[in-house]
């Protein structure tokens, strides 16, 4: 038992989320710790989001005042029934005109019909995004006429009637720690702490910042797992003035279900990237139901390649030393060097989701931006070639001026790990979207927000964790017991309506429906048993129009091999419609049992009961022995969810079990 001191102190400040590309926080620090002024707002862009309506109003007031001009609401759009604000248009104050008044001595007119103004729009998301701007007035703007506008006088009676907001309340104090054998045996959570010549005050910028109670929180909720959870794992690293820099856990769950799911996993830092209150990093895999499956989280104190190398190895401890086959994150530089340096065998991609949602932040206040945005979105997802891609790419750079854009060229250096083209030899297990029209959706989505606080997601956790389980149950509920429906009379969907999970077979009966779509295949070429197939598809483009695209399939005649060059068995794990018509042209009346991948199928936990992880593990581990045992008994389990009998059954074996173990206290019945 070891003596641990958690120590919160302020770590992030409050950041203005619409500064420039490279500025961290709305206030610059010199070396003694003062603060600067507050930098200049800056100018409205297509593409920047806010969290609210109020959020954007005062955005665009506050960049007013400072350029020497009042606003106002100039126009709204409802929706009708909810009375719910989806658009509205932010105006110049002399944007228009007054009306004309009857009155004998009307006001002298002081409105211009000035044309600045900024559109805004509310996302399915709930955020508000600048859709259009004009920055531009007809008048003349200086921040140096002393005029106060009353969109800024608004901005004064709200500082004047709002509270000075409380110190952030800290709190020190000793908690015990109380660590197995099993945890401490071979890797110490503190190890990686440097040894430094004499006493340095602590650097607090690099601590998790844990308000009052959130240390109590934290700590009652890992002894409380362990006491109900002997598989619980959980550490802590601390630095040399014993404040706390990051926290790792995962439960007896996300163990158990790393053996089954360990093919390809996905490393979330969305909360990192958006600065939330809480710095939760999250490693997510994909179940045999598609639903993401979480293996494992954590709260990282700084977003270094030291921290991220700590919280990688600890979960790689965690789960035994066995390395994922793909690990997938946001494109980050810290995150590429700690990933390579931990799980130098993954193949590590970049999240292409993630990167083309900043396109409109990055690229929107470029003249041209939906033209750009459309030549970037054809080389990014209909690119089905290498030289597809690189000719769109540079015909896209040439055309818009973009040599010189930092960020883009980024995106390039870096295509080899997040453009699908590059990407067709790797199995994503359907966990990145390649298509436009495809989204994602975060584990914790839903649970956490910006100002969720460690306490509140510590009570919210077991919630979550708990939904996404009983989700799992009845997902195998319904692939266990319910007869799916076929939609054509293809022997492909009959086979394997009798072997998929809902979900999954769901989605291969839309490509089987798909190929209906497809039309004119035809033999190219033939070079041995190698024959190439040119399979035509007409699909939607935008709007009601139709495209028809072609494409090439590799048919290997005597082991019955198939590829397609749009490569969606690698991405998602079962074949296209493409691949599926030149079967059919050829007379093959079953999928060949090397394109059903197990991890899809219903039976998948009860068939999967090896490890099947390095060969370095040490089978003596009692970590290994409750893995083992957990992954043998959740077929027994599933089973005897199934009917009365087979509950009775596996409780009557489960019984005898105990009474064998003189556990007869823990009687089940």
């Amino acid at each position: 038992m070891e003596e641990v001191c958690l120590n919160s102190e302020p770590v992030f400040d409050e950041i203005d989320e619409y500064e420039g590309e490279g500025d961290c926080s709305a206030v610059e620090h010199d070396e003694s710790g003062a603060k600067n002024s507050k930098k200049e707002p800056p100018p409205p862009t297509v593409g920047l989001e806010f969290d609210s309506f109020d959020e954007a109003y005062d955005f665009y007031n506050m960049y007013a005042k400072e350029q020497g001009f009042g606003i106002r609401v100039s126009n709204s759009w409802f929706r009708s029934k909810r009375k719910e604000r989806y658009r509205a248009k932010l105006s110049c104050s002399s944007a228009g005109f007054k009306k004309k008044s009857e009155a004998n001595n009307p006001r002298p007119e002081t409105r211009t019909g000035c044309p600045a103004m900024v559109v805004i729009r509310l996302l399915d998301c709930k955020r508000w995004r600048i859709v259009e701007v004009q920055l531009e007035h007809n008048h003349q703007v200086s921040p140096q006429i002393k005029r106060f506008y009353k969109s800024h006088k608004k901005m004064i009676l709200a500082a004047r009637k709002a509270q000075p907001p409380p110190e952030p309340v800290t709190e020190i104090h000793t908690i015990k720690l109380y660590r197995t054998a099993a945890m401490d045996a071979g890797f110490n959570g503190f190890s990686n702490i440097s040894e430094r010549e004499g006493i340095h005050p602590a650097d607090h910028s690099k601590h998790l910042e844990l308000k009052e109670g959130d240390a109590y929180a934290v700590y009652n909720y890992f002894c409380r797992m362990k006491l109900t959870n002997p598989n619980f794992f959980y550490l802590m690293d601390l630095d040399d003035n014993g404040c706390l820099k990051n926290v790792f856990w995962a439960d007896a769950r996300s163990r158990a279900a790393y053996g089954y799911f360990c093919d390809t996993i996905a490393i979330d830092t969305t909360c990192l990237a958006n600065k939330y209150e809480i710095p939760l990093i999250s490693f997510v895999g994909v179940n045999h139901h598609g639903q993401s499956v979480l293996l494992g989280c954590g709260f990282l104190g700084h977003e270094s390649v030291e921290y991220f190398v700590w919280i990688f190895r600890a979960w790689l401890k965690c789960m035994l030393g066995h390395s994922p086959q793909v690990i997938v994150t946001d494109q980050c530089k810290s995150l590429q060097i700690a990933v390579s340096e931990v799980f130098p065998k993954a193949r590590h991609c970049f999240c292409m989701w993630y990167i083309m949602q900043r396109v409109p932040e990055k690229l929107g206040g470029l003249k041209g931006f939906e033209a750009i945005k459309r030549q970037l979105n054809k080389a990014v997802y209909n690119s089905l070639k290498i030289v597809e891609f690189e000719t769109s790419w540079a015909e896209m750079i040439k055309q818009h001026g973009l040599g010189d854009n930092k960020w883009v060229q980024t995106l390039y250096e870096d295509r080899k790990q997040w453009v699908p083209v590059y990407l067709k030899d790797t199995f994503f297990a359907g966990m990145i979207p390649i298509q436009e029209n495809e989204s994602l959706t975060a584990f914790f989505d839903g649970y956490v927000h910006k100002h969720t606080s460690f306490k509140e997601f510590v009570d919210k956790y077991d919630l979550a964790l708990h939904r996404k389980h009983l989700k799992e149950a009845t997902a195998n509920m319904q692939s266990r017991n319910s007869c799916f429906e076929l939609k054509t009379r293809c022997n492909f969907e009959m086979q394997l309506s009798k072997v998929y999970t809902k979900e999954i077979f769901n989605k291969f009966q839309s490509e089987v429906e798909g190929m209906y779509s497809c039309f004119n295949t035809r033999q190219v070429s033939v070079n041995g048993p190698i024959i190439t197939y040119i399979v035509k598809e007409r699909i939607e483009i935008e709007g009601n129009e139709k495209d028809v695209r072609s494409y090439e399939v590799l048919f290997e005649t005597s082991q019955v091999d198939i590829r397609c060059i749009c490569s969606l068995f690698n991405y998602k794990g079962y074949l296209c419609r493409h691949a599926l018509n030149v079967l059919n042209y050829n007379g093959v009346e079953e999928i060949p049992s090397r394109y059903i991948l197990p991890r899809w199928c219903k039976d998948f936990k009860g068939r999967h009961v090896d490890q099947g992880g390095s060969t370095d593990i040490d089978v003596y581990n009692t970590v290994y022995w409750h893995n083992h045992l957990h992954k043998c008994a959740v077929p027994v389990v599933e089973e005897g969810a199934q009917s009365q009998e087979h509950y009775k059954i596996a409780l009557n074996e489960l019984q005898e079990l105990l009474n064998r173990f003189n556990l007869v206290e823990d009687s089940l019945v």
